[in-house]
């Protein structure tokens, strides 16, 4: 299990085994990171804790708690264990994306916890040898091989939603561990399924009025931003042309050139989160660069979209290779990287995903009534608070795929899922309004911005939004960048199949080029269709991948032919079929 985990050079590893209990883990941490160096033990060596991910307490915690007598070391997690005595809610008070295990030894007991987002994953499955759990389905896999069968309901989810939804997996008996647990095990079994947060506990407050929300929103925010820029690795930061990045610059105060900068960029030109947020980085005075993803990731895309679905158990569909690739560059510039991540989400009450039926005639009938089941199941979840959709289910199932992915590279952190300012999102006029009703509100975040740093918001966004008061070029601009916007997606993503054929018939004026990487840095369509055309057909064409029972082979063969040739566009889904089958190939088909 252990060494299905180590994923990099620069990994560190360590077990802890307790007989008497029942009890062996092993574990995996970055080096230097938060949460490197484990076992945390108190004094009496009767506390154990097992931490991984990052916590942001209140100021002076570790402090109070050395004044106690405890001994604590300065910049790390120790003094957590030493919070688990002094605090009878613990974990209920941490702060931040993580899991652990808690052993009492002197009462036998073994606490087994994550964070109340559920967003630093545990897996477990339970079975005649025992409770198996781990950061990573794969490691459950590696001793427990005949759980290696796909759920079909929770492939019908992926396909409908890009994700598997409700604490499902892809593999039949591995689960995840509810947001918020606190899971009792005694003698390598289950005792208690308790929870320490539901909620319901934010859901009942009261709403404010706007402008007393964005008193709260603003002291909030301002109170807790540098509890992230804590601890004594170097942090960068990965700008964009949106508001939520430009946030944390107006208020983070970081001296001049201490805080590296850099935004993903494309091959075409750069795109407007690279203009917009070269700006962003003059105004602040930090240094700023463009990693881009060009010839060298697309030379290399076989091995980057195998290791995207196998370093995140198959919830990262290959799409997001480019993210990995360019994660592995971030790395080198600093191994914390800041991010605006969630704010959106949180703050704007964005739904990222929704389900999307597949093409008529690609699948076996029998399947696609997993594909409606998932449609339902969606459809039972976003009812309700709109936040709670946003940060304990969409957060959680939806994003954390690329959480997963890109944190095998480096630790990623955001103050946008800081417990304070989510507990604060629920008391937004009307944030419980169904989701379907919710429109897009970014005036207190325009606003946090002006009062953070005039110059930032004097800055338009990437769509056109804000910008200097009163221009009257204003409107000019956001029309423009709304239309390029439009007309990159529809040539992308988007692009009907009428005109894709019409652009196959005009392919010697490479018209693309006139499109594309205005906004955007990757143009999947493109590559499927040219660069990575022979790997679509090596893996989509192949005897293994037409057999698969869910599969009409004659519509798959016909898709990828006209994908290729140019004469339609399938880009969608190419991306699930690549994924579904490196799925199998990785996990489902044998070791």
């Amino acid at each position: 299990m252990l060494q299905s985990l180590r994923h990099e050079s620069f990994y560190d590893t360590g077990t802890w085994i307790d007989e008497d209990l029942g009890l062996y883990i092993g574990w995996v941490a970055r080096n230097n990171c938060f949460a490197a160096g484990m076992p945390l033990r108190n004094e009496r060596g009767d506390m154990v804790l097992i931490f991984s991910g990052e916590e942001y307490p209140e100021p002076g915690t570790a402090e109070r708690l050395k004044s106690q007598g405890h001994s604590i070391e300065p910049g790390h997690a120790s003094y957590l264990v030493h919070l688990s005595e002094e605090d009878s809610d613990f974990p209920a008070g941490l702060n931040g994306r993580f899991h652990g295990m808690l052993i009492d030894r002197t009462r036998a007991k073994v606490t087994l916890f994550n964070d109340r987002y559920g967003m630093h994953r545990v897996y477990y499955s339970e079975g005649k040898d025992g409770f198996h759990f781990a950061a990573e389905a794969k490691a459950i896999l590696a001793v427990r091989p005949e759980l290696r069968r796909a759920e079909p309901r929770g492939l019908g989810e992926f396909i409908a939603c890009g994700c598997v939804l409700e604490n499902r997996t892809l593999f039949r008996d591995i689960f995840v561990l509810p947001p918020g647990s606190a899971w009792t095990l005694r003698n390598g079994t289950v005792q208690s399924r308790s929870t320490y947060f539901h909620p319901s506990e934010w859901e009942n407050q009261t709403p404010l009025d706007p402008e007393a929300y964005y008193r709260e929103l603003r002291d909030v925010f301002t109170r807790n931003l540098p509890r992230y820029f804590n601890g004594g690795e170097r942090i960068g930061i990965s700008l964009t042309g949106g508001l939520d990045t430009r946030m944390i610059m107006a208020w983070c105060k970081a001296a001049p050139q201490t805080l590296p900068s850099y935004t993903f960029g494309g091959p075409f030109r750069d795109c407007q989160d690279v203009i917009i947020a070269h700006r962003v980085a003059d105004i602040c005075q930090q240094s700023h660069q463009v990693i881009r993803i060009g010839d060298d990731f697309l030379s290399r895309f076989p091995k980057y979209a195998e290791r995207t679905v196998y370093l995140s158990d198959g919830c990262a569909a290959v799409s997001r290779a480019a993210d990995l690739y360019a994660n592995e560059f971030a790395a080198q510039i600093a191994p914390v990287r800041m991010t605006g991540n969630y704010g959106s989400e949180i703050l704007r009450r964005l739904a990222a995903f929704k389900p999307v039926m597949p093409m008529s005639g690609l699948f076996q009938p029998e399947f696609l009534s997993q594909v409606a089941l998932a449609k339902e199941t969606y459809a039972k979840q976003v009812q309700g608070h709109a936040v709670s959709f946003t940060a304990f289910r969409q957060a959680p199932w939806y994003q954390y795929g690329l959480l997963a992915l890109e944190q095998t590279q480096l630790t990623l952190r955001s103050p946008f899922l800081d417990n304070d300012l989510v507990r604060t999102a629920f008391r937004a006029p009307n944030s419980a309004i169904a989701k379907s009703d919710i429109f897009e509100d970014n005036e207190d975040c325009a606003r946090l911005i002006a009062d953070g740093n005039g110059h930032l918001r004097q800055l338009r966004t990437d769509r056109g939004l804000g910008g200097a008061p009163g221009s009257w070029s204003a409107p000019i601009v956001r029309s423009y960048l709304e239309f390029t916007f439009r007309a990159e997606y529809a040539y992308d993503y988007g692009m009907p199949q009428w005109l894709a054929r019409m652009d196959h018939a005009l392919s010697p004026l490479r018209l693309e080029r006139l499109f594309l990487g205005r906004h955007k840095f990757c143009h999947y369509r493109v590559w499927y269709r040219d660069a990575l055309a022979p790997y679509v057909r090596e893996m989509l064409l192949d005897s293994r991948t037409l057999s698969r029972p869910y599969i009409q082979r004659n519509v798959l063969e016909s898709l990828v032919q006209q994908h290729v040739k140019g004469e339609a566009n399938f880009t969608t889904e190419i991306h699930r079929l690549l994924t579904l089958e490196l799925q199998h190939r990785v996990f489902l088909d044998g070791q």
